[in-house]
């Protein structure tokens, strides 16, 4: 069998989904490898560090969880606590300019204005790779409504798929975060905003964990209104369309499914 592939000039990828192994066909009728980002022109990291409304943190405790989470030694249970930690961290810098509003309490002392929350805040997990950033939000805001959305990528097109939907039709909040941890050719990503701005949700921010200048520009050319919150900026897409350095795939990794 590998000896006739060769002869015909075909080239096959393996890939590892839930109901095992499958392969598909990666050449184009003259036989040539077709990679789907080979011969993509891709943006350099500088020339995506100054985009607007994007955040890319810079906080020490974030670059050492990064290092343990990149790591192919971190084992699963590891890797989605991890993934929760960072899910919080980025919570806290993407919340940052939330809008308050006046409350009158008491303390066991005496009565004092504070302040809470102005509106309701909305998280949506990408599935199933956002869950565990999903988690980490609402270790944040532990009262945030989680709605799912279930997007996969077709390997050969890199185009986003919708499977899932549960979004409610009536939101009354004053932000909703999409998060997914890889936003790598950004089609997902583009996605999900698109589908949550039909709700007419006022404001939308992004939050991932990892970033390929590709999918950064990408994103941000297709929602300059939204903000961009992520905790690294790696170099490039190899012609797989996987980000590099990266961590591999997030949603086997944080559920072993490898």
């Amino acid at each position: 069998m590998a000896g006739d592939a060769v002869a015909w000039g075909r080239f096959w990828l393996c890939s590892m989904g839930k109901e095992g192994v499958f392969m598909f066909d990666a050449t184009t009728r003259e036989g040539q490898r077709k990679w789907p980002m080979q011969g993509v022109v891709q943006p350099k990291r500088e020339d995506v560090l100054r985009l607007p409304r994007v955040h890319i943190s810079t906080h020490p405790v974030m670059a050492h969880k990064m290092t343990r989470l990149r790591d192919r030694q971190t084992q699963p249970p590891d890797f989605y606590r991890l993934v929760k930690e960072i899910g919080a961290l980025l919570a806290y810098e993407a919340t940052e300019t939330l809008a308050l509003e006046e409350e009158e309490i008491e303390t066991p002392l005496q009565k004092m204005n504070g302040q809470r929350l102005a509106g309701g805040i909305g998280v949506t997990p990408i599935l199933r790779a956002g869950l565990g950033l999903a988690e980490g939000f609402r270790e944040v805001i532990s009262d945030a409504q989680v709605w799912h959305l279930g997007l996969r990528r077709d390997e050969e097109t890199l185009q986003a798929l919708e499977y899932y939907n549960q979004l409610p039709h009536q939101v009354e909040f004053q932000v909703c975060y999409a998060v997914d941890p890889m936003l790598a050719t950004g089609g997902s990503a583009i996605d999900a905003l698109t589908i949550l701005k039909r709700r007419g949700i006022p404001r939308l921010s992004y939050v991932g964990i990892i970033a390929a200048p590709y999918g950064l520009m990408k994103l941000s050319q297709a929602h300059p209104d939204v903000d961009i919150y992520i905790a690294a900026l790696d170099e490039s897409l190899n012609d797989l369309g996987y980000i590099v350095p990266g961590l591999g795939d997030a949603g086997d990794r944080q559920f072993g499914t490898f």
